[in-house]
């Protein structure tokens, strides 16, 4: 498969790739039953996110993953097309989350551990542990990616790549 990756940044109150995200985001819900939001949810946290995005130029403009994040640095949303995992974009975009925030930091579930493993392997550590965090009364981890400059220089080397 011939893939032209695309990366752009999109800016808060901008709806490009609104749909796109949305879509990913079902298509990994119905997978593998995780980031259950409503749709009016998703659109408002989007539309008041800067959202780093990778799409396939040559297929579409089809969404490879993105990040919604907020102005502190808080990954709002992180989704990464299974056909393009393990391929290095959601390392990618916590790399470029972390060149424009002085912090990073995200919720994942405390029963998603393909998400958790990810985070721990790039940097990110607990900070606490908070029950009945999602609306179906899921528990969550707070994370932060790691103040250790080695941490934020190997992440922001993979963007020269």
């Amino acid at each position: 498969m011939s893939v032209t990756v695309e990366a752009t940044r999109v800016e808060r109150g901008d709806d490009e790739f609104v749909d796109a995200a949305w879509n990913l985001k079902e298509h990994i819900r119905a997978e593998e039953g995780i980031l259950r939001q409503r749709r009016r949810f998703f659109e408002n946290a989007y539309r008041r996110s800067t959202v780093y995005v990778y799409y396939d130029r040559g297929h579409d403009s089809e969404l490879i993953g993105f990040a919604a994040v907020r102005r502190d640095g808080y990954i709002l949303f992180l989704a990464v097309d299974p056909t393009y995992r393990d391929e290095g974009f959601g390392k990618r975009l916590i790399a470029r989350t972390a060149e424009d925030h002085q912090s990073v930091s995200c919720h994942a579930r405390t029963t998603n551990q393909s998400a958790m493993q990810f985070y721990r392997h790039i940097g990110f550590e607990i900070k606490r542990r908070i029950d009945n965090y999602y609306e179906d009364g899921g528990d969550a981890y707070y994370l932060t990616l790691g103040d250790d400059d080695g941490v934020i220089d190997r992440l922001q080397g993979l963007l020269t790549r």
